[in-house]
């Protein structure tokens, strides 16, 4: 039989199904197609997966604030009580009064992505906020943790200060040098905490005293500042230079403040730790120490807000962040600035009352209220 294969003439029994092979070919070239389709959609979703970790990764000029450790201000840390109070008649105490924080996560050494930001924005505990609302452009991580140690030594000392003077025993005020700024002339000279006895050996009793003994002379000469550093008294001498603003107005490049010296030893171990929010709370806890009874019921408070000798309580940033941070600790009272308080309303965590305090004594007698129920509690969200 002849066959189309063997060249000859197709015959009646010999029938090609030409719609069998058109479909077949269809089928082909549709496979085809939608294998490419397929080949693209894949390759388009793995670049977009590839963009988006890309993009997740990239660094935002924004801060988060998100919550927090706690810390007891009459409890331990590390094995050490927080706050050492010798050389004077001390009382037991119980329960906590947390100082709160915040954890900081972008500042000026950036660190946060992306990613990272946008899981922020949606986590009710945390803030994103832009950068430059917290830290100026110019500055350093380097500045960033020294103004931090310096707000933090600061606080202790004004602590001292509001709780001796709330309990109405003598304190002592000190000059000392708070900071130094790089490459002046008192740099690698004079260190952060050296009490200024004297300069020119003219005693020294105010900051002010300090500014005015190194303008009384000419740009250029030496001033000898006499200071107690390290349980020694010794002379250091700082050649003063112009001033940047004046030229001739002589400087040395040190910011100088008052240190509040109680007559007994309190000595606060904590460390790593920065700003000028923990003051109320070291205030609060220095009292409970040195007077029977206790302050906090011997239940679990927490708080924050600057506080200043005089006992002013102020605000502080993060407010939010802290009373979340400390209701996970336990806490169910949180002492807040009142001028934090619009921040509370609509933002306290169940289980936990917060009162808002303008000073120290309101901080005592809150807590007096709230142990006895004897008062209501002035409220603050």
């Amino acid at each position: 039989m002849n066959t189309p294969e063997s060249g000859g003439e197709p015959t009646d029994g010999d029938v090609l199904d030409v719609a069998s092979i058109n479909v077949g070919a269809d089928e082909r070239r549709s496979r085809h197609r939608w294998s490419r389709r397929a080949v693209a959609l894949t390759t388009s979703g793995l670049l977009l997966l590839v963009l988006m970790a890309v993009a997740a990764l990239l660094p935002v000029p924004y801060v988060r604030l998100s919550p927090g450790p706690t810390f007891n201000t009459i409890g331990t840390h590390d094995g050490t009580p927080l706050i050492k109070i010798s050389g004077t008649p001390t009382f037991d105490v119980s329960g906590s009064l947390d100082m709160t924080t915040v954890s900081e996560l972008g500042g000026p050494g950036g660190g946060l992505t992306m990613g990272q930001a946008l899981v922020a924005w949606v986590d009710n505990a945390a803030a994103v906020v832009p950068r430059e609302l917290i830290f100026p452009d110019d500055t350093t991580p380097e500045q960033v943790a020294k103004d931090n140690e310096v707000a933090f030594s600061t606080s202790q000392s004004d602590a001292v200060g509001a709780a001796l003077t709330y309990l109405d025993r003598p304190v002592d005020t000190v000059v000392t040098v708070a900071s130094v700024a790089a490459e002046s002339p008192a740099d690698n000279r004079l260190k952060p905490g050296d009490r200024v006895v004297a300069l020119d050996g003219e005693a020294v009793r105010t900051p002010a005293d300090v500014g005015r003994i190194v303008r009384s002379g000419p740009v250029g000469r030496t001033v000898v500042f006499t200071v107690a550093r390290d349980g020694s008294r010794i002379d250091v001498p700082v050649v003063t230079a112009s001033s940047g603003d004046d030229p001739s107005q002589p400087y040395v490049g040190v910011s100088v403040g008052t240190l509040y010296v109680a007559p007994f030893t309190i000595d606060f171990t904590l460390s790593d730790v920065g700003g000028p929010s923990a003051g109320l709370m070291f205030s609060l806890g220095i009292i409970d120490k040195l007077t029977p009874g206790q302050l906090n019921g011997g239940r679990d408070v927490a708080g924050t807000g600057t506080i200043a000798p005089n006992g002013a309580v102020g605000p502080i940033g993060g407010i939010r962040q802290k009373l979340v941070g400390a209701r996970s600790a336990g806490a169910q009272l949180f002492l807040a600035p009142a001028a934090n308080c619009a921040e509370v309303v609509g933002h306290v965590p169940d289980g936990l009352t917060v009162v808002g305090v303008k000073d120290l004594a309101a901080a005592v007698d809150a807590l007096k209220a709230w142990t006895t129920g004897s008062t209501p509690l002035p409220g603050c969200g």
